[in-house]
Order: C-alpha cells, then sequence, then structure tokens
C-alpha cells in the first residue's frame, strides 16, 4: 500500500476513531510550516483515555506500517500527547487542554481535511487492521 503523508494522516485518524476518540481534526499545515504536513488532532475524555490513544496509535502504526515515531512529548498527568512520525504529528489532548490550547485557531491558516474525506482515504486501511 502506498503511502504518502495525506494517507497517513487519514489511516491515523482512523485509528484513534475507532478507539473513540473525539473531535478529529487533520490540519494540512504544508503550505504554512516546515514542522511536518500534517497535525491530526484529537480529545480524549480522560487521562487513561489520551495515554490509551496514544499507545494504540503506536502499536497499531508500527506493527502495520513499520513506522516509529521521531519523538514523542507527553506530560506527566497525559494531559497532552504528541508523536512525531516526520510528516505527521499526532496531538492527543485532554478536552480541557484542547479547549485552552485551541491548536486549531493557532492553525487557522491551515487547510482543514473534511471529515468524509479522511474516512474515504481511511476505508481501505480496514483489511489491513485487525479489529480488537
Amino acid at each position: 500500500m502506498e503511502l504518502d503523508s495525506h494517507k497517513f494522516a487519514c489511516i491515523v485518524a482512523q485509528i484513534l476513531d475507532d478507539k473513540l476518540a473525539k473531535d478529529i481534526t487533520i490540519l494540512n499545515i504544508s503550505n504554512v510550516s516546515s514542522l511536518a504536513d500534517y497535525f491530526v488532532i484529537v480529545t480524549g475524555d480522560s487521562t487513561p483515555h489520551v495515554k490509551s490513544l496514544m499507545e494504540t496509535v503506536k502499536d497499531k502504526v508500527k506493527t502495520e506500517f513499520s513506522r516509529l515515531p521521531v519523538r514523542q512529548e507527553n506530560d506527566m498527568k497525559n494531559r497532552w500527547n504528541l508523536i512525531d512520525y516526520g510528516d505527521v504529528v499526532v496531538h492527543i489532548l485532554h478536552k480541557e487542554e484542547r479547549e485552552t490550547y485551541a491548536i486549531e485557531k493557532f492553525w487557522n491558516h491551515a487547510y482543514s481535511i473534511l471529515e468524509n474525506e479522511w474516512r474515504e482515504v481511511a476505508k481501505d486501511y480496514s483489511k489491513y487492521s485487525q479489529k480488537d
């Protein structure tokens, strides 16, 4: 399966959606930043949920695509976890941090990938993935 950064971001969103992440946003920041091509930003309901979402992404991406994060950061309380795959950076935030930091507002000049688009792009992923 050919995996460019757009498809990878969409699949990561689908993995997170399967684990009940909320408010899934994909931002194409490639035209406005050299940090990455895409941000995938999601909300977890609780600190255990935030931690579980992070572990699930790392495990599934490693298993399915043999990719490890370039780096990862998380605060000690699992309120904001970040997984950096180079071209795609995943932000998993507790709902209070999501409201406080409002990453999307800071990156409001980036292009947002609509939910129906990322679901369509990621639909092929289900044949590669074993459901938990």
